[in-house]
């Protein structure tokens, strides 16, 4: 019997051998990994893991210090993993380009785009009292899903524009479902409102379509509901996809041409009302110190040091602009200005 049990340990113990050999010859025919391939390895699951911001933002001709101003506030404020479209016409894109190597943003993800006006052909009515607003680049925001078609989320941003905040807060917003995009109400600044009222802004409906044409009437929005700011926002590509949005937009741009619905004297510029037709009630809203604007509407008025240091993000939209004068807080925005390296465009101060 105990001859018997010895034989068995023995056994056991060859069949444990056996296995740890054939173990061992497995492993050791597998290719080694080397230390920088690991390295690699690591970097790139780290890589892939890392979500991208794309930021969309327009560089026109005469205004790119303004471009570069507003890429470099947001790649300062910010360690998430922002990707730039910038976006201008043939004649600005090596400028912009240039500018971009030259200084201290060469080190930023950015892709410059060129956009051919030829898609508003037909879809524009001539406006001799305010040509620049007739400028190709300000319908930009209306082709988002032809700029940038591999992103699920944008951030389309003015030019006129300082990011105080860090950019992956915005790109956060919440979208409510069917909803395509986050927008600034016209009605949530209490902190301005003298400004609004001293210089006349327009913030409800009334202020940007003409309610005497039936088109407009038959639209059933009334007058009075708050209208949102288009110089900032956030946007679901899936839904603008799906709800045809660009279409949708083209269509009031046509329906302008021939039946004159809004002007460039009403709302002060024509791409903004159809962005407020095209959508209403499908739009959530950004968080206010998110777009405290209206910077450029006055060069006098100046903000309070309490809304100046809750904002996330300003901007000078109007006639006055930071890189001219007169205007207020141009000193805000001239902190992130980087000089132009080809001496092109340079700040004009009084």
């Amino acid at each position: 019997m105990a001859i018997l049990r010895k034989l068995n340990h023995i056994l056991l113990f060859l069949l444990v051998l056996t296995f740890c050999a054939i173990w061992y010859s497995t492993i050791s025919k597998a290719p080694a990994l080397k230390e920088h391939e690991g390295k690699h390895l690591i970097l790139s699951l780290e890589e892939e893991e890392e979500e991208v911001i794309p930021v969309v933002i327009c560089a026109a001709s005469g205004r790119m210090g303004a471009t570069i101003a507003a890429i470099n506030s947001i790649y300062s404020n910010t360690n998430a993993n922002v990707l730039f479209y910038i976006i201008g016409l043939k004649n600005s894109l090596v400028h912009i380009r240039k500018w971009i190597e030259e200084t201290q943003l060469s080190e930023i993800q950015f892709k410059i785009v060129e956009f051919n006006p030829m898609v508003l052909k037909g879809k524009i009515r001539h406006d001799a009292a305010f040509p620049e607003l007739l400028q190709p680049l300000n319908f930009v925001r209306f082709y988002l899903p032809l700029l940038t078609s591999e992103h699920e989320k944008v951030i389309y941003l003015d030019d006129d524009v300082i990011v105080l905040g860090d950019i992956q807060e915005l790109y956060n917003t919440k979208i409510s479902t069917g909803h395509i995009a986050a927008f600034s109400d016209d009605c949530d600044l209490p902190s301005l409102q003298d400004v609004i009222a001293r210089v006349g802004i327009q913030n409800t409906y009334m202020g940007f379509l003409d309610y005497r044409k039936k088109t407009v009437q038959k639209l059933g929005i009334s007058p009075s509901t708050c209208s949102f700011n288009p110089g900032v926002f956030v946007a679901n590509m899936t839904e603008w996809r799906q709800q045809h949005i660009t279409k949708k937009l083209e269509k009031w741009m046509k329906k302008n041409v021939e039946e004159n619905l809004y002007s460039s004297t009403i709302g002060g510029g024509v791409s903004t009302p159809p962005m407020l037709i095209v959508f209403h009630g499908k739009y959530s809203v950004i968080p206010p110190a998110w777009h405290i604007r209206h910077l450029g509407l006055s060069p006098d008025d100046q903000l309070s040091q309490d809304v100046v240091q809750d904002a996330k993000l300003l901007h000078w939209n109007g006639r006055f602009k930071p890189w001219k004068t007169p205007c207020s807080h141009y000193k805000l925005w001239e902190k992130w200005f980087i000089p132009d390296p080809t001496g092109k465009f340079r700040i004009r101060r009084i």
